[in-house]
């Protein structure tokens, strides 16, 4: 665990851009096409602490970046080179481009300044999509990764966000995967190994405290 002063400077709003995976409506609302999932990143208060987290950026001027994962109707450049794409195909609700499905989910408010990345294939929010060139421009050297899913997508996001030369922090109380007893695992034996893991009243502390405070 980084001391505040240490997070305060890590999480300066210049060079920190905060990426939701996944927390989309057809993900993570009601009518989810995973409703394990969509119940525990809401009653974990995962999805909640997420908003939290936006809401907090936009007042502090630091980037958002909201990753989503869709499929055209006809299923073209989608992969299916792998059991978890295949039963997504016979899956009730289908994450289809232009539909609500692909919509970011509330309490997770969406401003105008905000950045949305759509991405057709693969499982990682950065990988082969447009999010690591625009953290490059963007001046990013800090990324928070939030959403959903622990199992997959978001250790997918915090390794490729390693490899690419980011710090990686990780709310740990804003992230969710399934079994719920599942994530805590994850985090304590693999993201503990590669990210910065802080929880998400620790970064809106770190967010509120003023910069003076930090430097003395």
């Amino acid at each position: 665990m980084p001391s505040s002063e240490q997070l305060v400077h890590l999480l300066d709003p210049v060079s920190t851009v905060l990426l939701t995976v996944e927390c989309q409506q057809g993900v993570v609302g009601p009518d989810s096409a995973l409703p394990e999932l969509a119940r525990e990143a809401r009653s974990s208060g995962a999805l909640a602490n997420v908003a939290r987290l936006v809401a907090a950026a936009h007042s502090s001027g630091i980037q958002v970046i909201h990753a989503l994962a869709e499929r055209r109707p006809d299923g073209r450049g989608a992969n299916r080179n792998a059991r978890l794409f295949r039963a997504a195909e016979r899956l009730p609700v289908q994450q289809l481009t232009g539909t609500t499905a692909v919509r970011v989910a509330p309490p997770i408010e969406v401003a105008e300044c905000d950045l949305v990345v759509r991405r057709l294939h693969g499982l990682s929010p950065l990988q082969g999509t447009d999010v690591d060139p625009l953290l490059r421009n963007l001046g990013c050297r800090t990324l928070v990764v939030t959403g959903v899913s622990a199992n997959v997508a978001i250790p997918n996001a915090v390794f490729d966000a390693v490899n690419r030369g980011y710090t990686a922090v990780v709310p740990t109380d804003a992230i969710a995967g399934v079994p719920a007893a599942y994530t805590p695992m994850m985090i304590r034996h693999t993201l503990a190994l590669v990210a910065t893991l802080v929880t998400t009243d620790e970064v809106l502390g770190a967010l509120l405290r003023p910069r003076w405070a930090a430097r003395g």
